[in-house]
């Protein structure tokens, strides 16, 4: 039977007193049925070099076991013990900021030889202990793993072999490069300097993606140890996290979340989001969706939170409307970074389920509703598959690109794609998130593309022959301007998309007081635009000259009037639109209303939008399953539009047509019933 894991990170060596028979009455009592174990406590399990102990382990695993839990055990490589960095001091680091210094998490060279071999020695340590023990279902490589920057001597040369390996010569190097300017070019392989350093964008985004194939080198490799334990019916996973602004917001920008997502058996994920009066379900979404897309199939959200900071402590029913967001992208399992509030240390203040007391608490009491339903629910709401005709196309080596050359006012690539991501959210469109290198375009119906700023040749082409094949495709400013080593194309810009596209430009500009202007089409499409939208343009702009395309919206102003903003050309059978400017939320979605209508998806979701959020897949048994949940502080009342369904939590039945009311915060869950 399909099965929903509702867990907590637990650390019984963090515990004050002792208390792990309380905890697992009190875990029992919430619904929690599986916890993560060990990834944070290197120095507890080794604590001199060399010397091992394992009893907290053995005892949570016993434990555990006892009780129904099940436990998923960590590999603690992501912070290394004191002794280690004693001992081999070579382990830590060296960034372009200088040598390491011990203290915090993430701060070791994972490709320094001695902390490989002693990463080595306590993966097979710990995994070998607790393969066969009947309580463990999974392991989790790491944590939240990156490069963490390394850049030292050892590094270097690393690099440096590698662009042997991938450029052959060092004239290919130069010419590519560019590396003639400002003298930089190198003339023998024992010269070539350290990258730290550089002034070149194509150099150092090179060596950026050096750095990501690291990490990605580096989990195949604890992968491969963890393999040669793993029992029958266990699995192997990671938990990927994104590019942080005090909570999970885009693409992470120190790792290629889809090459290094291949050697793991299931994806998982750590997402974290604002809470209160800020709550959207935005990043739940974002999150849970890029999780989904690295393997095409359901994923586990090894960390989400439960109180944490004193600004995201739930709003009564916020709990429930968060962990049934996850169900709702594809999560087979919801776990809470973690269990109880330590008492001391880095993270005193993130509260975990329990807080500094331990005692039952209000969102403990909510979590046991979750609980309930999840073991009641788990078989219907478990491996929802989605079947997504929208697309967003994103890409590690544009985020780096406009990091060397980034937007005005301090925004970034993650910016755009946010920009663009949150408004298909917002009309309820729901979407997954591909590569350039994707072979199978054609599953998609609509491709979003933002800022696709350095790509090679061969995708661009590719995305021209699925527009002319029927394909519809939404590019934003700064797509395909750059090669995949950031050297910017000779051709006329938009270069090689301009076929599909039907404009052209040469002139860029940072906006002053410009506004846009509606052309006819736009104005007839059926509540695309409101009469009081913001036109305002911001950050970038770019002139452009349709060749074969429709004017969506012009630049209002005196000396720009002439120019396109956003532009629609017909291409073979498909379309492809062009968005030339960073424009207001309400403009992009009537663009993006506008290309849905093109593509042939508008649908009963689109009659609704924020804070209705509405997500739709199909379970084990073949069931649609629809949540429909309220992203606001009140009640609003939602027509029923689709076909006859039971409402799973409650048992109540919905015709077609008939209203209902959703509280604030609130979640329905729809089953359709057999027709």
């Amino acid at each position: 039977m399909p099965k929903l894991r509702y867990g907590v990170a637990y650390y019984d060596e963090y515990m004050p007193y002792e208390r792990l028979e309380q905890d697992i009455a009190m875990m029992q009592g919430a619904g929690i049925n599986v916890v993560r174990i060990a990834e944070s406590t290197w120095s507890t399990h080794e604590p001199q070099n060399g010397v091992f102990d394992f009893t907290s382990v053995d005892r949570v695993l016993d434990a555990m076991h006892a009780a129904g839990i099940e436990v998923i055990v960590g590999t603690p490589t992501y912070a290394v013990p004191a002794w280690l960095v004693k001992e081999h001091p070579e382990v830590l680091a060296v960034t372009a900021k200088g040598p390491g210094r011990y203290g915090a998490r993430q701060i070791m060279d994972i490709t320094s030889p001695a902390y490989l071999f002693h990463a080595e020695r306590i993966i097979r340590k710990l995994i070998g202990r607790v393969a066969k023990h009947p309580a463990v279902i999974g392991y989790q490589t790491d944590n939240e793993t990156k490069h963490y920057e390394t850049a030292g001597d050892n590094v270097q040369l690393q690099f440096v072999k590698y662009m042997r390996e991938r450029y052959g010569t060092l004239a290919e190097i130069n010419n590519r490069f560019g590396l003639d300017y400002w003298s930089n070019r190198i003339n023998s392989w024992e010269e070539f300097p350290s990258v730290v350093g550089t002034i070149n964008g194509s150099l150092g985004a090179e060596f950026a993606r050096f750095q990501r194939e690291l990490v990605t080198k580096f989990l195949a490799w604890q992968v491969g140890l963890v393999n040669e334990y793993k029992q029958p019916g266990q699995f192997v996973t990671q938990n990927f996290d994104f590019e942080w602004r005090g909570y999970s917001f885009g693409v992470q920008p120190s790792v290629d979340h889809f090459a290094a997502a291949e050697p793991f058996d299931i994806a998982g994920v750590d997402i974290y989001h604002p809470s209160q009066h800020e709550l959207t379900g935005t990043e739940i979404s974002f999150g849970g969706d890029m999780a989904r897309s690295l393997k095409q199939s359901n994923y586990l959200v090894l960390e989400t939170q439960a109180q944490a900071f004193p600004h995201w402590t739930p709003y009564p029913g916020q709990l429930r409307l968060q962990a049934f967001s996850h169900l709702a992208s594809g999560a087979n399992m919801v776990a809470y970074w973690h269990w109880h509030s330590i008492h001391n240390s880095f993270e005193t203040y993130w509260k975990g389920l329990l807080s500094h007391d331990f005692k039952p608490n209000p969102v403990y009491n909510e979590a046991k509703t979750i609980g309930r339903d999840f073991r009641e629910l788990g078989s219907q709401l478990a491996d929802l598959r989605k079947n997504n005709k929208v697309a967003v196309m994103v890409s590690n080596e544009a985020l780096t690109a406009m990091e060397w050359f980034k937007l005005p006012d301090g925004k970034n690539y993650n910016d755009v794609v946010r920009w663009l991501y949150d408004e298909l959210y917002r009309m309820n469109v729901e979407c997954d998130f591909i590569q350039p290198s994707c072979p199978e375009l054609s599953r998609y119906s609509l491709i979003v593309v933002p800022a696709l700023y350095a790509v090679g040749d061969e995708p661009l082409e590719r995305l021209n022959e699925y527009v002319r094949q029927g394909g519809h495709v939404v590019y934003s400013f700064k797509s395909g301007f750059a090669d995949e080593t950031v050297k910017v194309r000779t051709a006329v810009q938009p270069g090689i998309i301009s076929e599909a596209c039907g404009l052209s430009y040469s002139l860029f500009v940072t906006p002053h007081e410009v506004r846009l202007k509606a052309e006819p089409v736009v104005a007839a499409h059926e509540e695309a635009l409101a009469p009081e939208a913001d036109l305002a343009v911001s950050t970038w702009m770019e002139l452009l000259t349709p060749t074969t395309a429709e004017v969506l919206f012009r630049y209002d102003h005196p000396h720009w009037g002439e120019y396109a903003a956003v532009t629609r050309n017909r291409h073979g059978q498909g379309s492809a639109t062009y968005i030339g400017c960073m424009a207001s939320s309400a403009v992009v979605q009537s663009v993006l209303k506008l290309a849905v209508q093109d593509s042939g998806l508008l649908g009963p979701e689109q009659e609704l939008s924020f804070p209705v959020i509405v997500k739709t897949g199909i379970n084990a048994a073949n069931r649609i399953i629809r949540y429909i949940f309220n992203y606001s502080d009140h009640a609003v009342r939602v027509t029923h539009r689709y076909e006859a369904s039971e409402e799973l939590l409650t048992g109540r039945f919905l015709a077609k047509g008939e209203t209902f009311e959703l509280e604030p915060w609130g979640v329905m869950i729809l089953g359709a019933l057999p027709e």
